[in-house]
């Protein structure tokens, strides 16, 4: 049972990278990989569990199901929050404040542009959040399909690179801070530049690549003058600016609370529910509709979070079986480099989360192997915050961009992995250097 949850997970990961050859949605796969791995874990649990008896190694499995969907949960409902506030801005023109301003047309100068507004805006708010955000200012100022997978792509780079020198940018980063392996201050000084080359390698070699200006994808007067007549400027300006504001509070409200950030966020999609609810109440009701969450939620692309749910479940098996423990040993018997051990569970993220890498990693060396802020846990924080950028399902931010777009997982091997994977590496050696 133990080989056939690795099998499982390999067919199941497989059916979801040629989603578009097999014609079968990547969503069904991953759900049905994520029961049937624990599926495996119970018929296994005499071999898998040796050591715990029958009824005990039940109760011990439903147990760490329970403790695993809980925190698949948080990031489902963080997900779910983060996505109707950004859509509710979006129906309301909010951000036209910025894509007015965007006058590029040049496709390279465009892709650094937005590239680095999605580097530092990733660092404040996380690279999940602000991946959706970005993903939404594209649809605005782009129309050719190719010209959108691309930025796109490039997104989840940046998004993962400014995620991984801030404390509170990505996931694996915050994990590393609240147990005490780096420090604030230290991890933005150490991590910096390693991410920003991490970010500025790919960018380079698309810019000899890229030619022209891009096609634009602006509304017609028409439809202008119509959507004026529904939401002022003073509403698209207010929920814009209350939208983003609870976006950015979230970071704030973790740190004055210690709740999880989908408290934050949940807290934040409540007053803006309230607040559209009081500026729209003498609309139509066809009008307040559309701009209303109640209306916004309709649009929200469940299948994406139901594949977020199915592919977390699978890895969440794969940690209990004690499958990533084993991973995480063998590199540490094979290696006896901290910089090629990291180098390979970054990569390893790009098709396991971060997350159980991490975790498992922080399990496997104590404090006083590797004390507070030690190039081990910074080398640690870079990798696995970037190397999920090396396939698309490999991180957070990954997901809810193929999912937006409906990014083709081959399509996304052949034209963005090996930009990924050079930016990543040109990272590790800029750390090393420095170190």
């Amino acid at each position: 049972m133990y080989l056939a949850i690795i099998v499982v997970f390999a067919i199941g990961y497989l059916a979801i990278a040629t989603e578009h050859q097999i014609k079968i949605n990547k969503t069904a796969p991953a759900l049905l990989i994520g029961v049937l791995c624990w599926v495996l874990l119970i018929l296994g649990k005499s071999t898998i569990f040796p050591q715990i008896p029958a009824l005990e190694a039940n109760e011990f499995i439903s147990e760490e199901l329970l403790r695993h969907v809980g925190e698949i949960s948080e990031i489902l409902f963080f997900l779910l929050g983060a996505m109707t506030i950004v859509e509710l801005i979006d129906a309301h023109e909010g951000f036209s404040i910025i894509t007015d301003r965007i006058k590029i047309t040049k496709r390279s100068q465009l892709l650094w542009v937005l590239c680095f507004i999605t580097f530092f805006l990733s660092a404040a708010l996380d690279n999940l959040t602000t991946a959706i955000v970005m993903a939404t200012l594209l649809r605005k100022i782009l129309k050719d399909k190719e010209d959108l997978w691309l930025f796109a792509s490039m997104i989840i780079i940046a998004a993962n690179a400014g995620g991984a020198w801030s404390p509170i940018g990505d996931v694996t980063t915050i994990m590393l801070w609240i147990g005490g392996q780096v420090t604030a201050i230290n991890i933005i000084k150490e991590v910096f530049l390693p991410s920003v080359v991490c970010l500025v390698v790919p960018l380079i070699i698309l810019s000899f690549k890229l030619k022209g200006v891009i096609a634009t994808n602006q509304l017609h007067e028409d439809d202008n003058d119509v959507h004026n007549q529904i939401v002022t400027k003073f509403e698209k300006i207010l929920i814009f600016c209350v939208g983003i504001g609870m976006l950015l509070f979230v970071p704030v409200f973790k740190t004055i609370t210690h709740l999880p950030p989908f408290m934050g966020i949940l807290l934040g999609l409540s007053v803006v529910w309230i607040l559209t609810e009081l500026i729209h109440k003498k609309k139509e009701t066809e009008h307040k509709k559309s701009l209303s969450i109640v209306g916004i939620l309709q649009k929200i692309d469940t299948p994406s979070i139901l594949f977020f749910l199915g592919i977390l479940m699978a890895v969440a098996a794969l940690q209990t079986g004690g499958h990533l423990l084993q991973l995480a040993t063998a590199l540490d018997q094979m290696f006896d480099s901290i910089y090629v051990v990291n180098t390979l569970i970054g990569i390893l993220s790009s098709i396991i989360d971060n997350v159980p890498m991490v975790a498992g990693a922080m399990g496997m060396y104590t404090m006083e192997t590797y004390p507070v802020d030690h190039a081990f846990w910074e080398l640690l924080a870079y990798c696995a915050g970037t190397g999920g950028s090396i396939l698309i399902i490999g991180s957070a931010a990954g997901v809810a961009i193929m999912g937006i777009f409906h990014i083709d997982f081959i399509w996304y091997m052949k034209k963005i992995s090996i930009l990924a994977l050079l930016g990543y590496l040109a990272g590790v050696l800029t750390y090393v250097l420095l170190n």
